[in-house]
């Protein structure tokens, strides 16, 4: 059995979701090629003699390019058995089946390629189509992520410190989340439920990564406190063994506050810095939201990682049918008066909100007014801003970053220039940028330099 394991984008990190099923077909006795097209070209040859083509689809932008890259794919080789596997395969059923996708998976998807891997192997005659997204959320007893044939490690994103890179690595120690974000991918899958993967495996994958020359791991889980009794002991193992290796991980700013007392744990075993999904610092759009956590909690959650010595790196939604011209400013004044310029990623104060098929906020009924048709190609509802100079200022905001970065800008040169595109929008002069309230970091600022979220 021939299988090839397609990656397209996943934020310039080495993809685990390619490394992890490989192990487990290969175990199994099929020929795995995999196949990071965010980091090389298709390889023609593979896809003519391969039996399973399987697309990974774990965010919006590698879905919208997994779309055409199929359509390439089916015309080399129809006969190929097409599946699609991943977040963003339950929540483009109709469409990846239009494609001619002959499986999707979702939730927990090595066990579901497993299983079609032995079928394809015993039954010459392709199945037809299954009628239902085989969403599985049953817990696995992971295989050790066998990555030998992706580009190396220092081809992907870097750990970037001031003028220093480092090379980072990538791994996932759990699934799924236990909370119910609306404008969340993971809840319309997962439906509040998190899967760990076991620590001897992820404590391997980083033994193998640091092998390969990992200075860093990123920590690719939702939330790293999901299961705070998984993440705790895993990262003293983790430090016992490799005390020079550095880390980051994703946690809600709700966990940062109930889990206060192990921050400084965190930064003793290694961690640089916390990402969170801030989305907004407008109280009602975050009950829009259902983020669990107000204005007020975010700015606490950053002043006890400050005191732990962490770099709390927000990222956002600046965009959205509840957010007005003086909310943009504010959220502008905000990350400038706290001192976290240095610490966003422009390409976050540019983000519009995606609503794809399936999504939660398809239920809230402050959608209604703004909302417009599907757009198939954007994999995403239309929507409307009720104020004509929002839709405006996010399409000149997308180009200030983009030109910006193209330049070579710094940070604070595209944040300048942001700010004073928000108060020409608003027809209001343009004051000097606040200066920070909190004394900002100490040195430079850690960050990935591949900033990208959607």
């Amino acid at each position: 059995m021939r299988v090839v394991l397609l990656a397209t984008y996943e934020l310039g990190r080495q993809p685990f979701g390619l490394a992890s099923p490989a192990a487990w077909l290969r175990q199994a006795g099929a020929t795995v090629r995999c196949q990071d097209l965010s980091r090389s070209r298709l390889d023609r040859g593979a896809i003519l003699a391969a039996d399973l083509v399987a697309f990974y689809i774990p965010m919006h932008t590698a879905t919208r390019i997994a779309i055409q890259v199929a359509k390439h794919v089916k015309t080399l080789n129809p006969q190929a058995h097409l599946c699609f596997y991943g977040l963003y395969a339950p929540m483009n059923d109709r469409l990846l089946r239009e494609l001619g996708a002959a499986t999707l998976l979702g939730g927990e998807f090595e066990s579901g390629l497993l299983r079609l891997v032995q079928y394809l192997q015993t039954d010459s005659t392709p199945p037809a189509q299954s009628p239902e997204v085989v969403t599985s959320l049953d817990r696995q007893q992971f295989q050790v992520p066998d990555r030998r044939d992706l580009p190396p490690l220092p081809v992907y994103a870097q750990l970037k410190i001031g003028e220093r890179s480092h090379v980072a690595g990538y791994t996932e120690a759990s699934r799924g989340c236990k909370h119910f974000c609306r404008h969340c991918p993971i809840v319309p899958v997962y439906e509040g439920r998190f899967r760990i993967v076991q620590r001897d495996v992820v404590l391997e994958d980083i033994r193998r990564q640091v092998a390969a020359g990992a200075e860093h791991v990123t920590f690719g889980d939702p939330d790293f406190f999901n299961g705070i009794g998984h993440a705790m002991p895993l990262v003293h193992d983790l430090h016992r063994e490799f005390p020079s290796l550095t880390y980051d991980v994703t946690i809600k700013i709700e966990h940062l506050l109930r889990y206060t007392e192990h921050l400084p744990t965190l930064r003793q075993t290694g961690c640089l810095m916390v990402t969170s999904a801030v989305e907004s610092v407008q109280d009602g759009v975050l009950r829009l939201l259902d983020k669990g956590h107000t204005r007020q909690d975010f700015l606490q959650a950053l002043a006890r990682c400050r005191q732990a010595g962490i770099c709390l790196n927000p990222t956002f939604v600046a965009f959205m049918p509840w957010t007005f011209l003086p909310d943009y400013i504010d959220l502008l004044a905000v990350i400038a008066t706290q001192g976290l310029i240095e610490h966003v990623a422009p390409i976050q104060l540019a983000m519009r909100l995606l609503i794809p098929d399936g999504s939660k906020l398809l239920d809230l009924p402050e959608m209604g007014l703004s909302l417009r048709e599907f757009d198939a190609d954007a994999l995403s509802y239309r929507w409307e801003h009720p104020d004509v100079r929002m839709d405006g200022l996010c399409a000149e905001a997308l180009q200030l970053v983009q030109s910006g970065e193209a330049e070579g800008a710094g940070r604070y040169e595209i944040f300048e220039r942001l700010w004073h595109a928000a108060h020409k929008a608003a027809q209001i002069p343009a004051p000097l940028v606040p200066a920070p309230v909190a004394p900002p970091a100490r040195g430079p600022v850690p960050y990935l330099d591949e900033p990208w979220y959607c």
